[in-house]
């Protein structure tokens, strides 16, 4: 397991929860960059996981960018910069198990394109989701921003660079549920523990076809994912899967037992 300066994690009933621990506000320095992209691209490394939390250790989930580092862009390095926050943001949402936000606090900026990696986001009643770029002098996020909510929202999102609390998310369609802030991480491990009661190779493989049919149209993106049934349906899992059904049992994933 890769010893992480800025990511601490546990793992319990095939769920892992990863926090993003770099005080006091968890903003993200491009050494930090680089871990989230190490952990999300290689998710094996946490041991025997079928689902992953992203959370944030402290008062916020992930209050943006360190400013310090944003200070010394130049066009002469915001390149190499640049490629490497993307890279981070990619991994999490290409991250080949299911990932759930958990968010209390702030998740402005970068911590907004975090939460939108997420394959759902379970926010806490005192979460702020914004995108302060425009007052802040970069630019990035509205495209993250368009995942959770209406092109007009993020309009005007990005042009006030005003945050949206978590109920107004949820309104939105941005967030499962919002909770309480001392419920908000219990209640996305609970939605992660009832994902893995699933297969992981069929999470592995709805995980594929989500990702890849979200910019598809209809028919061509419903033509991809009968192609992975007829990829998955000799697996064993597969079979176990249709064979539980039928019985009306829980399901013996053989990949599990021989695991």
């Amino acid at each position: 397991m890769t010893d992480y300066s800025y990511l601490q994690w546990k793992v319990e009933d095939h769920v892992a929860t990863v926090w993003l621990a770099r005080p006091p506000v968890n903003s993200v320095s491009q050494e930090m960059y680089r871990e989230i992209e190490d952990l999300f691209t290689n998710p094996d490394q946490l041991g025997d996981v079928k689902v992953i939390v992203l959370a944030g250790q402290g008062r916020h989930f992930c209050a943006g960018n360190d400013l310090g580092e944003f200070a010394t862009l130049s066009p002469e390095n915001s390149d190499a910069r640049m490629a490497e926050v993307r890279a981070a943001f990619f991994a999490v949402q290409d991250c080949r198990l299911p990932v759930v936000g958990a968010v209390h606090g702030a998740a402005l900026g970068t911590g907004l394109a975090l939460a939108a990696s997420c394959d759902f986001v379970v926010a806490a009643e005192d979460a702020k989701f914004g995108t302060p770029e425009v007052g802040v002098g970069v630019m990035g996020g509205a495209r993250h921003l368009a995942r959770l909510v209406p092109e007009p929202w993020v309009r005007w999102m990005y042009f006030t660079a005003e945050p949206i609390r978590g109920d107004k998310l949820l309104e939105l369609g941005g967030a499962i549920e919002v909770v309480e802030r001392d419920r908000v991480l219990e209640r996305a491990q609970s939605h992660a523990r009832r994902i893995a009661s699933h297969s992981v190779v069929m999470l592995t493989l709805a995980k594929r076809a989500l990702n890849t049919i979200e910019t598809m149209d209809l028919q061509p993106g419903y033509t991809f994912e009968q192609s992975l049934t007829t990829e998955i349906s000799g697996h064993p899992d597969s079979v176990e899967a249709v064979r539980a059904t039928l019985e009306q049992r829980p399901p013996n994933y053989p990949s599990e037992v021989s695991g």
